[in-house]
């Protein structure tokens, strides 16, 4: 089977033709009601199989031109209501995600929800949220705005796990690295973009978010006690 698969494929070459070329994405032979069906079908087959979000560009590789993703999404999680998964913008792409309401039946089952679960301890959480909203940003600047020292191995921690990467070196004096977020922070977060953050556009249009008052030491109580409850293991 192999072999006679390796045949057809040299000969598709040999003609000029690749499997890209053969694949019909347009599917103009179909009535339309059945049409938008198997371009569906095809989307869904698509997320289900792969390990990582899928983005729009490559579903459009298996569509029609003219066919609306987003319009696809949206009857695919139509059909999707009622049942104990859904399909979840997150990281840029969609994936197939359990409700969280059948979280206590899949620990029950597997001991955990996901084997490859990040153990983030509410310290890296914290400089994680902050890393996320003002990044690009440097060590120091983590350190100032939590009043402690941030410490290379908690960083190392956050970058080991996949979470943080380095970004633009900083215009300040001696250049230091900055540090970004990464897609892995994003899937782990459940976040399609940074914009999904809580209130991070509202929080920024009041005036009650801004780089320069947490850096200023201006921080609103409530917030600077939860810091400082949640900061006896960054300084190191």
């Amino acid at each position: 089977m192999a072999e006679a698969t390796r045949r057809q494929g040299k000969g598709r070459s040999d003609d000029g033709r690749s499997a890209d070329q053969l694949f019909d994405r347009e599917l103009d032979h179909l009535p339309p009601e059945v049409r938008w069906r198997e371009w569906m079908h095809r989307v869904e087959a698509t997320i289900f199989a792969a390990s990582e979000p899928v983005g729009r560009e490559t579903l459009a590789r298996i569509v029609g031109k003219s066919c609306s993703i987003d319009l696809l999404i949206d009857d695919i999680r139509e059909e999707l209501r009622g049942r104990p998964y859904d399909l979840v913008a997150v990281a840029g792409g969609f994936r197939h995600l359990t409700r969280p309401a059948y979280g206590d039946a899949i620990r029950a089952a597997f001991g955990t929800l996901e084997q490859e679960q990040k153990n983030l301890s509410q310290s890296e959480v914290l400089v994680l949220m902050c890393i996320a909203y003002f990044q690009p940003i440097t060590r120091t600047e983590l350190s100032a705005f939590f009043g402690k020292e941030i410490s290379r191995d908690l960083i190392g921690r956050l970058r080991g796990a996949g979470m943080l990467a380095s970004g633009p070196r900083s215009p300040t004096p001696g250049a230091p690295y900055t540090y970004v977020t990464t897609k892995e922070f994003l899937l782990e977060f459940g976040l399609d973009t940074l914009r999904d953050l809580p209130d991070f556009e509202a929080l920024e249009d009041a005036g009650l978010l801004s780089k320069e008052k947490l850096l200023a030491g201006d921080i609103m109580p409530e917030l600077a006690g939860a810091y400082a409850d949640a900061g006896a293991d960054m300084e190191e």
